[in-house]
């Protein structure tokens, strides 16, 4: 029997947003195939940048899904935030909370007091999405953060949310109109850092763990800082484009459609640089480059024509701070 990509790895550190549902419901067959996942012996734990609920309301949801998961399954940014917020400041410090009660509660959990007011005399600012956010609370947030020693911690710079109508504002657009008002930068407590990836894996033991997200800036960028495989599946915010242009720090290992493609092998990518160009090859699909102009032979509708791409251009192209869209032609495969 062939490997399945699955079978390479010791746990799955999964997204939510945009990979397990989008808003209130599931992404098509995530569920089942979380489910095969888990019933094969490979834990999943499941990492959301998501502030704005507690890890208990998100193990709800996702049992409601059909995915029967404990809070313990569930690592958030929340989470995260407070960690990072009680490691830098003594107990009991106020910390003002710009965010929903989820982060209000892990704040507290965390030894530290959550505060509302700049009045309260907060040592440090968090910041989380929270749907019911006002301007005056984020008002709070900038009056306080005018004092240069008051720490500020965002626990994600997501731009934006995946919904069911479509693309929200994040955390990020609401941390960036923070940072406009104060010209400060936060620290940033989840997504795309390491700790949280890290922090995931350890909770189950994993030594082998691949991380699969909708989102190169936070979910691949993380996983690749942490150290671990990525995946990039095509079922949120990024796309096969978005993907071929990515920055070297924003390559997944892997680019898969949907989940159920951890159930079954991954294709072998060939790929080899000669003088004038670099070419790769992907099931029935060939790409080459100079570097420049990107021809592929084969299917736009074929992931492996895709796959072929990638593997060629960012051989042309292997160290990019910025993403590099090339010039791409399709031709037939022959």
């Amino acid at each position: 029997m062939a490997e399945r990509l699955l079978d390479r790895f010791d746990a799955v550190l999964s997204d939510l947003d945009g990979v397990v549902y989008a808003g209130d419901h599931a992404v098509a067959g995530a569920p089942a195939t979380l489910a095969r996942v888990v019933g094969d012996g490979v834990p999943v734990v499941y990492v959301t940048n998501n502030a704005s609920r507690s890890v208990d309301a998100v193990a709800r949801h996702l049992t409601d899904l059909g995915l029967p998961a404990s809070p313990e399954a569930v690592v958030s940014s929340a989470q995260a935030g407070a960690e990072l917020l009680a490691q830098r400041l003594p107990a009991g410090t106020a910390v003002l909370v710009t965010g929903a009660p989820a982060l209000e509660e892990v704040v507290a959990g965390a030894g530290l007091r959550p505060v509302r007011t700049q009045a309260q005399a907060p040592r440090a600012v968090v910041q989380g999405l929270d749907p019911e956010l006002r301007w005056a609370d984020l008002a709070e947030a900038s009056y306080v953060l005018a004092d240069p020693d008051v720490l500020w911690i965002a626990t994600n710079t997501d731009l934006t949310i995946p919904k069911e109508r479509g693309m929200a504002p994040g955390n990020g657009a609401l941390v960036a109109a923070v940072a406009t008002a104060t010209g400060r930068t936060p620290e940033v407590a989840g997504k795309p850092e390491a700790p949280i990836f890290r922090t995931a894996a350890r909770r189950v033991g994993s030594t082998r763990p691949v991380v699969v997200g909708d989102r190169l800036d936070t979910d691949v960028l993380g996983g690749n800082r942490a150290g671990f495989t990525t995946v990039a599946v095509l079922t949120g915010v990024d796309t096969r484009e978005s993907i071929l242009a990515a920055r070297t720090a924003e390559r997944p290992d892997h680019v898969v459609a949907t989940l159920e493609a951890l159930l079954a092998p991954y294709p072998e990518v060939a790929a080899e640089s000669a003088a004038g160009g670099h070419r790769a090859a992907c099931g029935t699909a060939r790409a080459e480059t100079d570097g420049a102009v990107l021809r592929v032979h084969g299917d736009p509708e074929d992931l492996d024509a895709w796959r072929a791409a990638c593997a060629a251009w960012w051989a042309a192209h292997p160290e990019t701070d910025e993403p590099r869209r090339p010039e791409l032609v399709w031709t037939e495969s022959r």
